[in-house]
């Protein structure tokens, strides 16, 4: 206990000798949580802009289908002439166009059951079914409307006037959209992944320069195991991860003002299990590495490719669906799931599978090293 205890020492004051390391894995949470910030702290309400063809002229149904779509919060419109919108939209000028063809009271007051108004968007425009949205609850009452008129005997004027003329009771209440704040945590945490991952493998790695520059075997010469030799690596490597953690923590909650949007406690336990899994990770890289530069190479492969297909750098929901199943079978994407599921209001319970999934990935990693290690015969073994 005692040679352990030493080596954490020697190892910790190996590390804050190299100004540029204590930089580096103290430091690159904070770049993390501020690209995050950067990126996302632009979004906010978006108008729609949508142009509106009235062809209908001033017919009082299709004029109050104008002022409804002008009372929608978050739309700005214009009046335009078809062919004009039509252009405008394919410029990117219009997010989308509403057109009211000639006889489109008429055709309202006959209680058609089509849809009368032809909306014009980009395919795959978002614009367009926010609007629809709206307008088809409001189409389909006024076609009612028409219905009704037909199978009562009372004109369609007389039907409408008392309709907007009802009073309905609503009472609204204004829901603060916190879905920027969850996207920046997200992403902040998912940067965060991959800088411990980095840092993990960049402390273990030191054991590998250690013994191209012999200095490992001037250790072992003394009574000090190999054993307590890559223990006092990993204790290091863990309370480095700590200390990165809670520097996210405090500056993105502090700092940024950027919620988590679930409790702390729940949050720190599964990035505790994640750093088992990224020291795990490292002493498998190092066990298979047979010097450093071998071992930054495999670092920037696995890492790298796998948090990029993990969703760490972006969201995993427009990947297509083969490299989403890939992703199920890689750790960061386990922890991102359980911090998204935490953020939807998830009981711990539920997320049972997750936990084990997380644990089940770091002792296999360990395993893993610890075998390796074991087989290694040559001048390179550690234990």
């Amino acid at each position: 206990m005692r040679d352990t205890i030493w080596l954490i020492q020697r190892t910790t004051l190996a590390m804050l000798r190299s100004y540029k390391s204590l930089l580096l894995y103290l430091l690159t949470p904070v770049i993390g949580i501020g690209l995050a910030f950067l990126i996302y702290s632009g979004q906010g309400d978006v108008s729609v802009r949508i142009g509106i063809v009235n062809q209908d002229g001033e017919q009082a149904v299709a004029s109050d289908v104008v002022h409804f779509l002008d009372s929608i919060r978050n739309v700005e419109w214009s009046d335009v002439q078809e062919e004009e919108a039509r252009e405008l939209v394919l410029a990117g000028e219009l997010d989308a166009a509403a057109i009211l063809p000639s006889g489109f009271s008429a055709w309202v007051k006959g209680g058609k059951e089509e849809f009368p108004i032809e909306l014009v968007a980009l395919e795959g425009s978002m614009a367009a079914s926010y609007i629809r949205s709206y307008l088809d609850p409001y189409i389909g009452n006024l076609m009612a409307i028409g219905r009704t008129a037909q199978s009562g005997g009372e004109s369609f004027d007389a039907v409408y006037a008392k309709y907007k003329a009802a009073e309905f009771g609503l009472l609204t209440e204004d829901v603060a959209d916190t879905s920027a704040q969850r996207d920046m945590a997200n992403r902040a945490i998912g940067y965060l992944i991959i800088f411990m991952m980095f840092s993990a493998v960049n402390l273990s790695a030191f054991m590998i320069k250690e013994k191209e520059n012999r200095t490992y075997f001037r250790v072992l010469a003394s009574p000090v195991s190999a054993k307590a030799y890559v223990a006092s690596n990993v204790t290091v490597n863990m309370l480095v991860l700590l200390v990165q953690m809670a520097i996210m923590l405090v500056v993105m909650i502090a700092g940024f003002g950027i919620k988590p949007g679930l409790p702390l406690w729940q949050l720190v336990a599964v990035l505790l299990i994640f750093a088992w899994v990224a020291v795990a990770l490292s002493l498998v890289i190092v066990a298979f590495a047979s010097n450093s530069m071998a071992a930054s190479a495999m670092q920037n492969s696995l890492i790298i490719t796998s948090c990029l297909l993990a969703g760490c750098m972006f969201p995993i929901d427009g990947m297509p669906q083969a490299m989403r199943t890939i992703a199920d079978f890689l750790p960061q994407r386990w922890l991102l799931d359980t911090v998204s599921k935490l953020q939807q209001g998830a009981a711990a319970a539920d997320l049972t599978m997750n936990v084990l999934t997380l644990l089940a990935f770091a002792a296999m990693f360990s395993m893993l090293a610890i075998y390796k290690f074991g087989r290694n015969r040559d001048a390179r073994t550690y234990v």
